[in-house]
């Protein structure tokens, strides 16, 4: 049998570790490893259980949560981090990417869809709540040539900026004034040249390309 996914769940918050807890407890395939309600005792439990996942607040008493993530790095653990932040931080949420976490969820998401985020982190995929995704990629243009995106033509540039805005491929047709089926033609190209399999990892694999991972 595949050995269960193991994850550690990190919030200072009591209740919201409660109701986390009795989410993945009822999942095939996952398990609890521990709760921690600050960065200190998260890293303490990384280091006794080896989770697969640690689910991150960034907001935790003491050492917070893009300490946890430096510290993380420093040790090597193998943990994928998949935090979970507020709307109201986009910076944070760009600030977690580039301290190394596997994904940017805000708290409000959809039960079902931490599940699946979970087992997709687990997997080894990038993954972004779409809006995340649009800060991020932002934040990447802003800072001058980002390696790894130079094989996209002007056009792909302006493609997967609207892909990390969340829009759809008709959404973009119209903002771009081109065809729908030109528009997949540019997100297929665009997923190719950057060796990904959807468009949130496109958005991810550019702000991680852009801080050197």
């Amino acid at each position: 049998m595949t050995r269960p996914i193991s994850v550690l769940i990190v919030d200072d918050h009591p209740v919201v570790r409660r109701g986390l807890r009795v989410l993945l407890e009822v999942q095939d395939g996952i398990e609890v490893a521990g709760e921690a309600g600050d960065g200190a005792t998260a890293l303490a439990l990384d280091a006794e259980h080896a989770p697969d996942v640690i689910l991150l607040d960034l907001k935790l008493p003491g050492m917070d949560g893009l300490a946890v993530l430096g510290e993380l790095q420093a040790r090597d653990s193998a943990a994928r981090v998949l935090v979970l932040t507020s709307a109201t931080e986009p910076a944070s949420a760009s600030l977690a990417v580039r301290s190394g976490a596997a994904g940017v969820l805000y708290k409000d998401v959809d039960p079902d869809a931490l599940v699946r985020a979970i087992r997709s982190v687990h997997d080894g995929h990038l993954l972004l709540a779409p809006e995340a995704a649009g800060t991020l990629i932002r934040s990447a243009g802003s800072g001058g040539p980002v390696a790894g995106l130079d094989a996209l033509t002007g056009r792909e540039r302006e493609v997967l900026a609207e892909i990390a805005r969340g829009r759809s491929n008709r959404e973009i047709a119209r903002a771009l004034g081109v065809s729908e089926k030109t528009v997949k033609a540019h997100v297929s190209s665009v997923l190719a040249k950057l060796g990904v399999q959807d468009r949130t990892q496109a958005a991810l694999l550019a702000v991680r390309h852009e801080r050197g991972a």
